[in-house]
This record gives structure tokens, sequence and C-alpha cells, in this order.
């Protein structure tokens, strides 16, 4: 069986150009199909070397033209990765008592808290929400140092207390100020913060669970409630070896269950270790992404939803692109295009790129945008 030649010569006993070109076709594709279904569905890129310089041999008359044409467009083509996700809002967390006493007060749940006011209340005094991403894990006191100190002082500025300046030093100026805060919060006015009197957090919280009731005693390390953040966001779970397509700052595209797509950035990259299925299963390493999603009311009235998220692995830019179907195997190396032109065709030999959607990146000598190519019925 023959297949295409650039200088548009048969071998001895060969089919007619026609017959040879669609079997060549059939061919090629098949093969890629079986590429793609190896790769797991992945986008393949293939790059075929030693080419020819893709001239142009004797045109064939009308009565052998292919039966369908495309055009040679210019586009940008993606090599993308579906995931699935789960759109929430986002990773839990565990307040935990740092001190003995009574639960007195416990928020419900579903509440959002926000900088200053109280998370729950033990012994009737309020344990506090402050900003910040250092965990509270000491007293604060005067001499005491640190990125905590600062996270405090710049909550008490921002909640109306002056006189200190904001650093990492906790001073007697800072003493005063903490003590005009015990006063309004009817605190003894120490000027002393103890651990347990505050919980820092990045921003504002969701109360996502009670672990504890009014009235129950608490011991430090016991279990009060959990919190969230309050913004929708959308948890990934990918594997490991997927983490190059997950880097913070990556623009990807969520689809809702009701069918609409909209904008998201990744924000956070975490490795976590997910148990084994079975008691004796080993534990499997997974990559953990956060989305947030730019369209902030098309999920609004969605909790804990089933979504799918689209990564771009990489891109190729303002590239000419024609359908995989439209490649021929030339016999002399390689894949070219049937390029057709004044009722009549001749075959240009490509270099292919990128694969996406179903079209491939090509280039060669002679090509352009707007070219007509031939394509299998």
């Amino acid at each position: 069986m023959g297949m295409a030649t650039l200088d548009g010569k048969a071998e001895p006993g060969a089919t007619p150009p026609r017959q040879r070109r669609r079997r060549g076709r059939g061919k090629l594709v098949a093969g890629l199909l079986v590429v793609v279904a190896a790769a797991g569905g992945a986008l393949v890129a293939v790059n075929s070397a030693g080419l020819l310089d893709g001239s142009a041999g004797p045109t064939q008359s009308a009565s052998a033209l292919p039966p369908a044409t495309t055009p040679v467009t210019r586009q940008t083509l993606n090599e993308s990765r579906d995931a699935d996700g789960e759109l929430g809002y986002g990773p839990v967390t565990t307040a935990t008592s740092r001190q003995p006493g009574t639960i007195t007060w416990l928020p419900e749940s579903g509440a959002t808290i926000t900088r200053g006011k109280s998370l729950y209340r033990l012994d009737n005094k309020p344990v506090m929400l402050l900003y910040g991403t250092t965990p509270a894990y000491r007293d604060l006191k005067v001499g005491v140092e640190g990125k905590d100190v600062e996270n405090l002082e710049r909550n008490l500025s921002k909640l109306g207390y002056d006189g200190f300046t904001v650093d990492e030093e906790f001073t007697y100026d800072t003493a005063e100020a903490v003590m005009e805060w015990q006063e309004d919060r009817g605190l003894d006015e120490t000027g002393v913060v103890e651990l347990g009197r505050v919980v820092f957090a990045s921003g504002e919280v969701r109360v996502e669970s009670l672990d504890s009731e009014k009235g129950q005693p608490a011991q430090p390390g016991q279990k009060v409630l959990t919190y969230t953040g309050t913004a929708k966001v959308v948890t990934v779970q990918l594997a490991a070896e997927d983490q190059r397509i997950a880097k913070k700052g990556t623009k990807v595209e969520v689809t809702l269950p009701d069918g609409k797509s909209v904008k998201g950035k990744v924000t956070e990259v975490a490795t976590v270790i997910v148990p084994g299925e079975s008691q004796n299963a080993d534990p499997e390493t997974q990559v953990e992404a956060l989305v947030s999603i730019g369209d902030a009311k098309a999920a609004r009235g969605l909790d804990k939803a089933s979504v799918d998220v689209t990564f771009t692995a990489s891109q190729r830019k303002d590239v000419l692109t024609v359908p995989v179907a439209a490649l021929v195997a030339l016999q002399e190396g390689g894949f070219g295009l049937e390029v057709i032109e004044g009722g009549r065709s001749r075959y240009v030999a490509v270099e292919t790129g990128m694969f996406s959607g179903g079209r491939v990146e090509v280039s060669g000598d002679g090509l352009s945008e707007g070219m007509t190519v031939g394509m299998p019925k």
C-alpha cells in the first residue's frame, strides 16, 4: 500500500493518490488515538523530527480532490487537566480551650465572627477572635517580643486603641492599651493577655460546628467548636505528580452544578497525606489546592456542592492549527497537509506541536492562516 509523497510520484503498483492518502490518514488518526488513550485521556504534544522541506509536488486534478476541506486557523491552544472539586468554605479549623472553666456561651452554627468579637465565653469571660497568621501560644506581656505581639498590636490599632507603636515589642504603652481594651470587654485590667484569651485566624470566620454545650466544663485541649473562612472556595484533591498544574496564582475554570462556568484562581496549595482505603493500605500523598471563585454570586446558595475544575497545564498562543484528521502521513517520513488552491491540490510537509480539543498545532514552509486543506468525510 502506498502513501502520499511530496514529489507526486507513486511507487510501482501503488493505488491512486486519493486512496493512498485516505488510508494513510486513517492509520495516522488511529495511531494518535492510541497515544491519547495510553496517556489516560491527557492531551498529547507530538513533535516529528527530520521532516522534509515542504516543497510542493505536481498538482492533482479536481477529480482527485478530497471529499471535505477546512481552513488553517490561528488561535491559542491549551493543554488542560480536569479534576473533581468540592465547593464549600475551605479547611476546617478546631478551636480548643486553653484554660479550665465552664462554657457559658456559644455562637450558633453558621454564625460569622469578626475581629474583636467573642468566639465563645468561658466562665462568662470572652475568648475573642483576632486576625493574624501566628497562633497564640503564650502569655503576652511587657518584655515579650515576636510576631504574635505584632499581631496583637495591629488588632488593637484596628479596634481603635492607640498610644503604642505596632511592632514586635510589647512595651508599657502596649500594656496600657491592653488594659483599656480589657476594661471595655469586662475583663480584669492586668495589661497581660493570657494564653487562651484570644484566637488568631487569617480573617473573619464562619462557625462550622459546635463540639461542646453551654454549661459544659472545659479543660485545656478540649474541643469547643470548629470554624472555616467565610468566602466560598473550591477544594481540589490532585495526585502528587499533578502539582505542576496547581501552582499558587494559577487561573482555572470552575463548572458549577447548574452548568455555568466561572473563573477561579488557586490561592493555596498544600501536600496532604490521605489514609489508605483499607486498614492495610499505605497512605497516599496528594496535593490539595484551594480555588477562589471570581463570581461569588454564582455560587450563592451552594454548600458542599460537587464541581468540575479545569486547570491549564500549558498554553501555545497565536499558533496555526488544523483538525487532527487533516494530517496525512508522508512516505518520506513525518506528517503533511493537502493544500487546496485553484481547484488543485499539493502536499506540504508540517511539524506538529500541541494537540488539544481535536486540533493540532502545525508549522511549515509556505503554510499560512486561511489556507484550505483537505479533510476526510
